[in-house]
């Protein structure tokens, strides 16, 4: 295929303006990768100087008083639960030692002695124990939900004290 001179010159033309288009194509992303470069760099100052400081002051003004606030809680809610359900199995256990003494059993058998064989026939845990045992599950599962939620947050709100410093291996070397 034989070209004429005019189309020869005028693709000529094309194919240098083609390579120096592709030259300032060139220029323009290594200067744009440059000025990347420098943001992310400014970023990391930013970031470091003015963020981290800032939520680390709402962390301590604002989470973890209420962090604090809600171990107290627990803590508390712990002590109670377990006075509360310790007291209630000490009676249950106190009033059964008490219907087993052979003194209760001998006055229960003057009174009544149609309710002296209805202690003597019971046999086994009954409805009492069976609460006592679902009360202390439950108080536990509560005390367990709530030191999960506690340490959860925490974990959420965790910010690192020091960033590693990726820009010394970006900057160009002069």
């Amino acid at each position: 295929m034989s070209l004429s001179r005019k189309r020869r010159k005028e693709l000529k033309r094309l194919r240098s303006s083609a390579s120096e288009l592709w030259g300032n194509q060139q220029d323009l992303l290594e200067h744009a990768n440059t000025v990347a470069r420098e943001a992310s760099r400014q970023l990391g100052y930013l970031t470091r100087e003015e963020v981290v400081p800032r939520v680390r002051t709402g962390y301590e003004g604002y989470v973890r008083p209420g962090v604090e606030q809600a171990k107290s809680f627990v803590r508390s809610a712990g002590d109670t639960a377990e006075r509360t359900i310790g007291n209630a199995l000490g009676s249950v256990l106190a009033i059964g030692d008490i219907a087993n003494d052979a003194r209760v059993r001998r006055a229960v058998e003057r009174v009544s002695p149609r309710a002296a064989a209805v202690v003597k026939q019971k046999q086994g845990p009954g409805v009492g124990t069976y609460l006592a045992i679902g009360a202390g599950i439950i108080a536990a599962v509560g005390v367990a939900y709530a030191v999960w939620q506690t340490f959860r947050a925490d974990d959420e709100l965790w910010v690192a004290d020091d960033e590693p410093d990726t820009t010394a291996s970006t900057t160009p070397s002069v």
